[in-house]
């Protein structure tokens, strides 16, 4: 997943580095009142001035859906599914229940540098079947020249299909058509999954960081 829409502070570089152990990647500490995890993150950039990019394509029986304020609900609903299993759930505690990822939507939307160009779902067809939203992923311009892509969500029953890749092709041609340079995202350490995704397309770690989930919030999912 990437970075989202920041609900708490970071915590400082000097707090973050007193009384912790490591494992897998995620760091405990024992010394405040409130123990506290931090997960290691990678911002991770891509160069949108390079040679052209691929182009988005999706599989048979799958077709985009453009944004549409009116679809917020739906958008916050594939987020859930795509990552209330999984460690970003973790990182981030709204993405573990409905109401979360709703206002989560809501204040990714209603940001200034909203995208809309940058920000799409995908919905399955099958065969007399009604439409199935599947995939998600939110675009934010961060100034004329730097963009970010926030929450690429697949939900589990439509993973390996290539949606993953084709949600951040279009958004990047999102991004591309309003202008802007650069694009960056982050993402869990641990999901390696995604970290290969992104690198196969060409983006690479620019940063490293560290952020903090309260084990006590971790606790309730």
């Amino acid at each position: 997943m990437t970075g989202s829409v920041r609900r708490r502070g970071q915590f400082s570089r000097r707090m973050a580095f007193v009384g912790l152990t490591t494992r897998n990647g995620v760091l405990k500490s024992s010394a405040m009142k409130t123990p506290v995890q931090y997960f290691k993150r990678f911002r991770m950039e891509f160069d949108l001035t390079r040679s052209a990019m691929s182009p988005a394509l999706l599989p048979d029986g799958y077709r985009w859906i453009e944004w549409d304020e009116a679809d917020v609900d739906r958008h916050a609903l594939v987020k859930l599914r795509s990552f209330r299993d999984e460690v970003d759930a973790e990182v981030f505690s709204s993405l573990g229940d409905f109401h979360g990822c709703q206002r989560l939507m809501r204040e990714i939307c209603h940001t200034g540098g909203f995208l809309g160009a940058a920000t799409w779902m995908i919905a399955y067809c099958g065969d007399d079947e009604l439409p199935v939203d599947c995939g998600t992923i939110q675009g934010l311009s961060q100034s004329s020249q730097l963009a970010s892509i926030q929450n690429v969500g697949v939900v589990p029953e439509h993973r390996g299909m290539g949606l993953g890749r084709a949600l951040v092709l279009k958004s990047l041609e999102g991004f591309a058509l309003a202008g802007h340079k650069r694009t960056l995202l982050e993402v869990t350490a641990c999901n390696h999954t995604a970290i290969g995704l992104y690198r196969s397309l060409g983006f690479q770690v620019v940063k490293t960081m560290y952020r903090s989930a309260p084990l006590e919030e971790l606790l309730a999912y």
